[in-house]
């Protein structure tokens, strides 16, 4: 995995009107800790975390500079960013710092590939899972993890023990469950199909009932002929 860079600067605790000034001036309150790492605040750029860190592979690994000599050249991975409701924008982030000798469990998104058999067939391509956890060293993070799902027919399934992962880079949980699928076409007709049984019933029912009116002129009629 590619190791981005983003500058980290010291700051103190602050009050809610100091840290609506920071976001404001651009920059994201942040937590950074560690195994054996005191939990410091810190501030980062927002435009910088933003550029780096996607929504779904935020875990990558980063190298931060700054001016504060205890916070250079620290590695770390995003834990947790949190965002505002309504907009989206960055208001914090929990940074946690990794050794690089040591493994570590990260969530990396997976890339289905290909098309399935089982989709020319007419087919849906069902994903279950959307990202795995993985264990390995923080410098060997991988982007993403590829399954192919071209050889996939109609209820075929691919399940984790079968994916195909990089060198020194293992499963970090149980390996029996699958993570794709392919749908036959009746899953998708169903909800149609009941629809319109739903509607010809209603249509049916319909026709077959008398309105209020034609039933007070029956009526009528009825009580027409018995006098």
């Amino acid at each position: 995995m590619e190791t981005v860079e983003v500058i980290c600067e010291k700051r103190e605790t602050l009050t809610k009107g100091q840290v609506r000034a920071l976001r404001r001036a651009g920059r994201v309150p942040a937590i950074l800790y560690g195994a054996h790492t005191q939990p410091r605040p810190v501030a980062i750029s927002s435009s910088e975390l933003k550029a780096h860190i996607g929504a779904i592979t935020h875990q990558r690994l980063i190298r931060i500079r700054s001016d504060a000599a205890e916070l250079n050249e620290r590695y770390v991975i995003v834990k947790e960013l949190q965002r505002a409701p309504l907009t989206g924008a960055l208001i914090h982030a929990d940074l946690y710092e990794v050794d690089l000798k040591k493994r570590i469990t990260v969530a990396v998104p997976l890339r289905f590939t290909g098309r399935a058999r089982g989709v020319v067939d007419g087919g849906i391509l069902q994903p279950l899972q959307r990202e795995i956890e993985v264990e390995c060293l923080p410098l060997e993070i991988p982007e993403v993890i590829e399954v192919d799902v071209t050889p996939l027919g109609i209820h075929d399934v691919v399940q984790v023990s079968e994916l195909k992962l990089p060198e020194n880079v293992a499963v970090a949980s149980d390996t029996d469950y699958p993570i794709v699928t392919i749908l036959p076409p009746t899953v998708a007709e169903a909800p149609v199909a009941a629809a319109a049984e739903v509607a010809a019933e209603a249509e049916a029912g319909a026709a077959a009932a008398p309105t209020e009116g034609a039933g007070a002129e029956r009526a009528g009629a009825a009580e027409g002929s018995k006098e």
